[in-house]
């Protein structure tokens, strides 16, 4: 693609950064296909090729966003699923972060836009708040049919059954491995997953203690910035993504680790893209160095030697997270350690597909988001399992709120098969 940015303006790395993923475009269309919205949508605009000649223009022009290239960059759910099918390497996650901290910057939203968003950035990064803020989801369920607003519907709908209660492993503290030891290595708890989901952190620390790893809860760790990131609110995102750094900082110059391993896809694709959200600031050699020993909690159990085991009589539905299968191009390894560990793993049709929940997107386009979840419902449903894994909370809260077939994390699985308890999901289910 030809571009016309001025010398001045690619001073700026941003738009230098814009320019060279733009010129890697040749306007195929094949990211077409793989595209949810597309899909869903049939709208030229609502597809990444669309999205990209909108950002050249408002980017190439250095105009003012208008309230056409805002609503199809906000329905774009950031799946990645493009960028898995490009192919001449067009990095659309940069440009599109790129789009929205401009559009973030420049552009005055409606008064209930900015409300809504500004709550999402107060509230979820921070699982106290967030408790708080299900709790009273869960007393405003009965008076769901009197909001007029869709996003305030689909807000109370967020709220779990059961709001389990705070998990004390998630405190910053040190897990002594249970076998020889083989590696020290810092688990992100995350944010929103402690308020949703505590069983998932504690099946990770028992499983990798049980496989010969130190495991590290560090302190000052928290939000990796992927959902203010998200929104374009870059100074929020780039807040939290420092406080990240600077507490695995302090534990690689401490006792050092061999891995900072994330149980939630979303989280893993943020924090692997630190170096780059850092390239030009005081943490850049910091942010580059904890990009690189991140990785998914399936990549750490893949040199772990997970023990193989019998024949479990169950069959599962995985789901692969967009963030694990597009974001980080992990796509067999969840699969092959459920099998190693006993279980029959099958897949649904169009698993390259997102399932809707993308961060706040279920929050924000609760439309788009119901129509997706609904085939990825479908598709799941149609290979008749006896339980969903997936490697995202994200993907589990909103597969979860549509199914009666129990969703557990694959961790929780591998964990159960190699000597842990049953997971809770599956306990209830009985």
């Amino acid at each position: 693609m030809q571009t016309n940015f001025t010398e001045e303006q690619l001073k700026d790395p941003g738009i230098a950064r814009a320019n060279e993923i733009l010129r890697a475009c040749v306007h195929c269309g094949f990211c077409t296909a793989t595209c949810p919205t597309y899909q869903v949508l049939g709208d030229e605009l609502d597809s990444p090729r669309g999205r990209i000649y909108l950002i050249k223009d408002m980017l190439e022009n250095a105009r003012q966003p208008d309230e056409k290239t805002v609503k199809h960059i906000d329905r774009c759910l950031s799946c990645l699923a493009c960028m898995t099918t490009c192919p001449s390497g067009v990095h659309y996650m940069h440009l599109v972060d790129q789009a929205r901290a401009y559009i973030e910057a420049r552009y005055q939203r409606p008064w209930s836009d900015r409300a809504l968003r500004w709550l999402l950035a107060r509230i979820i990064p921070y699982p106290g708040r967030f408790r708080l803020a299900l709790l009273g989801a869960k007393l405003g369920q009965p008076f769901k049919g009197l909001m007029p607003d869709a996003r305030l519907r689909a807000m109370l709908d967020m709220a779990p059954q059961t709001i389990p209660p705070v998990s004390r492993n998630d405190d910053p503290q040190s897990f002594a491995p249970q076998a020889p030891r083989k590696k020290r290595v810092a688990l992100m708890t995350g944010c929103a997953q402690k308020a949703l989901n505590t069983d998932i952190n504690d099946a990770t620390i028992r499983l990798l203690t049980r496989l010969g790893c130190e495991v590290v809860v560090a302190k000052g760790a928290g939000c990796c910035g992927a959902l203010t990131h998200h929104m374009g609110k870059e100074g929020d995102s780039h807040a939290s993504a420092a406080r990240n750094i600077r507490a695995w900082g302090a534990e690689l110059d401490g006792a050092g680790l061999d891995a900072i391993v994330i149980n939630t896809s979303g989280c893993g694709t943020t924090v692997k893209d630190y170096g780059h959200m850092f390239r030009n600031q005081p943490l850049a050699a910091e942010a580059a160095r904890v990009s690189v020993l991140a990785m998914d909690i399936s990549e750490l159990l893949m040199q772990l030697d997970l023990p193989e085991g019998g024949d479990k009589g169950l069959r599962i539905a995985y789901h692969a997270a967009c963030s694990l299968q597009h974001g980080q191009q992990i796509k067999t390894h969840p699969k092959t350690l459920l099998k190693r560990a006993g279980f029959e793993v099958v897949e649904p049709a169009d698993s390259h597909l997102c399932c809707g929940s993308a961060g706040t997107y279920n929050l924000l386009q609760p439309e788009i988001s119901a129509l997706l979840k609904a085939r990825k419902l479908r598709t799941l449903e149609a290979k008749s399992p006896d339980v969903i894994a997936a490697g995202n909370i994200g993907c589990m809260m909103q597969i979860g709120s549509g199914t009666g077939i129990p969703i557990v994390h694959t961790v929780e699985l591998l964990d159960w098969a190699t000597g842990g308890p049953k997971p809770p999901a599956l306990v209830a289910a009985d």
